[in-house]
């Protein structure tokens, strides 16, 4: 343990916080313990703690309960880390306050946040886009929400797409995992990106054993694996049926030198075949995208690994990061899927980021 009861390793670090876009550090300075939380799937989310007892208005009392600093739509965005793994790790909005009294405590209040994907959750319709892309029918969510677009969803004309009895953000989520896409919120700007084509803010982070990386755990598992992928469905117009099967060369640009999941699976038990029967596509190229998407997105989680580093802002859902010091059958680069960043004001605290990753092989 160091001098300040800092964990060796865990980043002793100041957080920074904004509220309405203008610095509080009376506030950032009673945080008492925070996490952010990121996923593949969007909507990413704050829960920050502070002490609430303290000098106000000439006497003592509740800090925040007055709802003037603190309340409901406000913006709250959070920097952490130092040097090169400083940055903003959230910026959203206040959507819960509470308030906790403990008997061994002083008084503490819990504000949690989202980001502007919330807007998106809060809305369910049941509706139908006519003769329209999918990128066309995200950007119009968007428009409706007041939020720009940045979309990277390539596909044809449809004559009907229906989102029935959904959430915006549920059906953007539906029919971003058919196009093989990713979606997420970046202030007031909607992504929905494939993963290959998601530019990573980071693009050179590398986490060693026993230096950046704390800890490590990572798995192979072929129990979730397909040799093949095959989707069905039936073409209205042609009256004819529609197939088509993904097999391991819709993960090959994403492999390098790695042998994939559906590889050794193949070797070591043979075929193993996935017949898609809850989606039915209606036309050959719905079933080629529906395919391909599931195959990749089996294939991408056959090895998964979860991870404590010292507290690092550049961790981010989309980054590729390198890990090494772990052996020749785990090292190399992955894909970031899940990210939490913790901050404590307390012995043995600090600052530190809990991330999952994966990648669709192992070394050779």
């Amino acid at each position: 343990m160091s001098e300040l009861g800092i964990v060796p390793g865990i980043v002793a670090t100041e957080a920074a916080i904004e509220v309405d876009g203008q610095d509080m550090p009376p506030l950032a300075a009673g945080l008492l313990e925070l996490v952010v939380e990121e996923t593949t799937e969007g909507l990413y989310s704050c829960e920050a703690r502070f002490g609430n007892w303290g000098t106000i208005d000439g006497g003592v009392g509740y800090l925040y309960l007055g709802r003037d600093l603190l309340d409901f739509g406000k913006s709250l965005a959070v920097r952490l880390g130092s040097g090169e793994g400083e940055g903003e790790v959230f910026r959203g909005r206040i959507t819960a306050i509470e308030s906790q009294y403990r008997r061994s405590a002083p008084p503490a209040v819990t504000v949690l946040a989202e980001d502007r994907a919330q807007d998106l959750r809060m809305v369910r319709r049941s509706r139908v886009f006519e003769d329209m892309t999918d990128a066309d029918v995200f950007g119009r969510i968007a428009g409706e929400h007041g939020l720009q677009s940045d979309i990277d969803a390539p596909g044809p004309s449809q004559a009907a797409v229906a989102q029935v009895n959904q959430s915006d953000l549920a059906f953007i989520r539906e029919r971003a995992r058919w196009l093989d896409a990713e979606v997420w919120l970046d202030d007031r700007t909607l992504h929905v990106q494939s993963r290959v084509r998601r530019t990573p803010a980071n693009q050179d982070l590398t986490l060693t054993l026993d230096q950046g990386l704390l800890e490590f755990t990572v798995s192979a598992d072929l129990v979730h694996q397909h040799t093949s992928v095959v989707a069905s469905g039936w073409d209205v117009a042609a009256k004819d049926k529609i197939s088509f099967e993904a097999t391991g060369r819709a993960i090959t640009s994403e492999l390098g030198d790695l042998q994939s999941g559906a590889s050794i699976l193949g070797e070591a038990f043979g075929d193993r075949i996935d017949q898609l029967v809850h989606s039915v596509p209606l036309t050959h190229s719905e079933a080629e995208g529906l395919a391909n998407a599931t195959f990749r997105a089996q294939a991408r989680r056959f090895v998964c690994g979860s991870g404590l580093a010292m507290g690092d802002a550049r961790l981010r859902v989309g980054a590729k990061v390198t890990i090494d010091g772990v052996g020749p059958m785990f090292e190399g680069a992955y894909y970031v899927s899940r990210v939490r960043h913790i901050f404590m004001r307390r012995p043995g605290g600090g600052y530190r980021t809990e991330f999952t990753v994966e990648r669709p092989g192992v070394g050779r």
